[in-house]
């Protein structure tokens, strides 16, 4: 990624099928959906088309990479927001979810995207800044603002319990 002037990033990255096999796209059924995405100076990301599309369940699938960019995203503006709101957070798990409609046509889209985040602070004081920062990390999050459906958040917020491990 490459920082501009005026807030402008670049990113470039380079994705190779690998599953031609002997005979390439002779037919839907003679060739894998294996791909390769690299970035230099990044492990290899080993990807497929999902199960219901003859892909490689043991790989990444464009719509995995897609729930974990917002899961991510929104957990990183989150992380954020609560530093700026003075909000200590120990421990953070989300357990997306997203919602794909196939459109028949061989086709499709998301309907949505629900986070799950179960957030763990520091102080039972910080339990009302720690939920609104889910709003702010929200507004905040590039990958979020950059689709067409609902992406929503359903937190859980407790309190680290004194001397426990985080």
């Amino acid at each position: 990624m490459a920082r501009h002037p005026l807030g402008e990033h670049h990113y470039a990255l380079t994705t190779t099928w690998t599953g031609a096999g002997a005979t390439g796209t002779s037919g839907y059924r003679d060739y894998t959906r294996d791909v390769t995405v690299s970035i230099e100076g990044k492990p290899d990301l080993l990807a497929s088309a999902d199960r219901p599309f003859r892909g490689d369940p043991s790989r990444w699938n464009p719509e995995d990479l897609l729930v974990a960019a917002l899961s991510q995203c929104h957990l990183l503006a989150y992380l954020h927001a609560c530093v700026t709101a003075g909000v200590v957070v120990t421990a953070y798990r989300d357990e997306a979810t997203g919602v794909m409609r196939e459109d028949g046509r061989g086709g499709g889209a998301f309907a949505e995207v629900v986070l799950h985040p179960q957030v763990t602070v520091a102080d039972a004081g910080m339990l009302e800044a720690a939920q609104r920062a889910h709003d702010q990390a929200h507004e905040w999050c590039f990958i979020a603002n950059s689709v067409n459906f609902p992406v929503r958040h359903d937190a859980t917020i407790s309190v680290a319990r004194a001397g426990a491990p985080a």
